[in-house]
């Protein structure tokens, strides 16, 4: 559905670390773009200057530069609507509020928060709408002196129509809402500083967005910038009101709303444990939407062609690590070799890694990368993986020691010593030389290589334990095989 003249836009607040919840708001913004042939709007809403944060501003760009989301309009690209941060429009907002207040569509609230909160426990008490009531709709020229003079500084209201408001959401299909549900609203604080009720919609008409696709937990926000857009429009700042897809909730545990305090929200934690930006896109996509009822794994370019709006599932997604994780290791598999290679770098280099930076040797890293490739689930996983290689001594794990080494099995692995020491230096020989030595003990080749594992590794399970040994070559895993002996016969 090819439509140049769709533009979404995804626009977060610089607050905090990005979660989960917000790239996949971002992504389907991005991939309904990409299949429309429209345009993506970055843009950052920092009118928050007590909760915003240049670090967390910081944070939002490089995620979506990680995660190949790419933008067409916003901070470092630029744009025909510059500028792109909230923090930098005040004086379009000012300008706004001063001609919806001028045209009779929004007018000054003096009523104090004590007076508010009495009127709402009243209006509850009486079984009635707690909203606003109005008390300010209609002040005289004198009771609005009256209230200046008591040194009251007022908020700006919009006035909500008191007809009901329908729209068709894209997500939800035709919605209503009624006057009495929808109570007039603030739109500037007391201070002058406007509020996200008015620079939000405000700069979507601006900015001619024509596709609001956000989250659901807005849906309740919807009707007032209906209205609000109507008075936009009229006013000749707005030329349309856009159409509004409300994206369903991600599921944490307990049925609860994922929310950015819940650990597995943070989009920090799955960069930092390795996964690929692709697998984690791929499963985030499947919270609300799916290419077709048999098939979850699939390339962002495969989504951006299928990906239609009207197929997002109004139910709520409920988040599932395992599951997530398992698609990501399904992406691993699909790298291209050298692409793995390079992939796993981070862990293998990193500071943080396990064994000293000269005794890390790339040509043995790139001989074992395509049996790793096959067992991560994320790249982070590598370290343990592959850490005998590297280790001058391999771990110590009394577990694995104690589960390995049974009895006999200092005979067993004298045994393996010398077939493994006579033999030619290639996995399928080595494999021939512990299964022969394990049948002069009458041990299958499972129980044989155990304790020949755990000699050289110091784990019970890893890498194919023969193109492991070849890899490390013969004098280390001889010399490993003899310290074992001799912890066994100590």
């Amino acid at each position: 559905m090819a439509n140049a003249n769709v533009r979404v836009r995804f626009c977060p607040s610089p607050t905090g670390n990005p979660h989960v919840g917000l790239v996949r708001t971002a992504l389907f913004n991005w991939a309904f773009a990409r299949h429309t042939g429209g345009t993506m709007v970055f843009r950052i809403e920092d009118t928050d200057a007590a909760r915003d944060s240049e670090e967390s501003y910081n944070q939002l760009l490089d995620s979506l530069r990680w995660l190949g989301l790419d933008w067409d309009e916003g901070p470092e690209v630029g744009g025909p609507h510059a500028p792109y941060r909230q923090s930098q429009r005040m004086d379009l907002y000012k300008d706004v509020a001063q001609k919806l207040i001028d045209g009779g569509y929004a007018y000054y609230c003096y009523c104090s928060t004590e007076e508010l909160d009495t009127r709402r426990e009243a209006a509850r008490a009486a079984g009635k709408p707690s909203g606003y009531d109005g008390h300010c709709r209609v002040l005289t020229a004198e009771q609005a002196e009256t209230y200046r003079a008591e040194g009251r500084e007022p908020i700006v209201r919009f006035r909500m129509p008191d007809e009901p408001i329908t729209f068709t959401d894209l997500v939800r299909g035709e919605l209503t809402f009624t006057p009495e549900n929808v109570p007039d609203y603030g739109i500037v604080r007391a201070n002058g500083a406007p509020l996200y009720t008015l620079v939000n919609p405000v700069d979507d008409a601006l900015m001619e967005i024509t596709h609001v696709l956000r989250g659901e937990d807005l849906l309740s926000s919807t009707p007032r910038q209906v209205a609000l857009y109507k008075a936009l429009i009229e006013l000749g700042i707005a030329k349309e009101i856009p159409s509004f897809g409300h994206l369903p909730y991600v599921m944490g545990e307990g049925n609860k709303k994922l929310s950015k305090r819940d650990p597995q929200s943070s989009l920090n934690l799955y960069r930092e444990r390795g996964f690929l930006p692709e697998g984690l896109l791929n499963y985030l996509s499947l919270l609300g939407w799916s290419l077709a009822p048999d098939r979850d794994i699939f390339s962002l370019d495969e989504m951006v062609a299928a990906f239609d709006i009207a197929d997002v599932n109004p139910n709520p997604a409920r988040f599932d690590l395992k599951k997530a994780e398992s698609i990501n290791a399904d992406h691993i598999r699909l790298l291209d070799p050298k692409a793995f290679v390079e992939a796993c770098g981070p862990w293998l280099k990193a500071p943080g890694a396990p064994w000293a930076p000269e005794d890390f040797d790339q040509a043995a890293w790139e001989a074992i990368a395509p049996h790793a490739q096959t067992r991560l689930t994320v790249l982070s996983d590598i370290t343990q993986n592959v850490d005998f290689l590297f280790l001058p001594e391999p771990v110590e794990d009394e577990a694995s020691w104690t589960k390995a080494m049974k009895e006999g099995s200092d005979a067993l692995l004298k045994t393996a010593r010398e077939k493994l020491a006579a033999a030619d230096w290639n996995a399928e020989a080595l494999k021939a030389a512990v299964l022969a030595a394990g049948e002069e003990h009458g041990l299958k080749l499972g129980k044989a290589q155990a304790p020949v594992r755990v000699a050289v590794t110091g784990r019970t399970v890893g890498l194919p334990l023969f193109e492991s040994l070849e890899v490390l070559g013969r004098e280390k895993t001889l010399a490993r095989v003899d310290r074992a002996l001799e912890k066994l016969t100590a």
